[in-house]
């Protein structure tokens, strides 16, 4: 036999199994198929999810302000780049060079600071999409053993398969119900 017809007499035989055993999907938007392996877009979940927004929204936040004080610093060090230009013809080389030295010092001690803010941010983002994945975990088994499902695989990760099996949105509605924004 050939190993695609071997895959959808298995998958008929495991459909059919599910069926005999009675498996409620009613509460699930995922359609008619029975089946032990579902699939999730874990991008989605957490970006849809509420504690994912309220996450989104304090990043933005933090981001909008960190580019703000960038803008003003930037117009500072602008303003005092002009006035060390205007004052370039009164001083003797050395002068010069010592005090376009101490400002190009202080630029790249600024722009370290700045960019160690900047990755505080994506650290953040990281840390809080780990805690969601946690809490989320306890929430996805229930949905797995609810639907007799063995397996939920990352969809990004499936070569081709049912949307049937897709389970996102479902997802996000319990995760929604359980965890909320996350933020008590």
């Amino acid at each position: 036999m050939r190993p695609i017809l071997v895959a959808l007499a298995l998958l008929g035989q495991v459909q059919a199994g599910g069926a005999q055993q009675g498996l409620s999907v009613a509460d699930l938007n995922r359609g008619s198929v029975v089946s032990p392996i579902l699939t999730i877009d874990s991008e989605r979940l957490f970006l849809e999810s509420e504690f994912g927004q309220r996450v989104a929204a304090e990043v933005e936040a933090k981001g909008t302000a960190l580019a703000a004080e960038n803008r003003k610093i930037e117009a500072d060090l602008e303003a005092e780049e002009k006035q060390l230009t205007e004052v370039r013809a009164t001083m003797d080389a050395e002068e010069f060079r010592t005090l376009a030295n101490e400002f190009d010092e202080k630029v790249q001690q600024i722009r370290q600071v700045q960019a160690t803010k900047g990755r505080a941010l994506t650290t953040l983002l990281d840390q809080e999409r780990e805690v969601f994945l946690g809490a989320a975990g306890p929430v996805l088994e229930r949905l797995m053993r609810e639907t007799d499902a063995a397996v939920i695989l990352e969809l990004r990760s499936v070569f081709v398969s049912s949307s049937a099996i897709e389970i996102t949105d479902d997802a996000i509605a319990r995760i929604n119900e359980t965890l909320g924004s996350g933020s008590d």
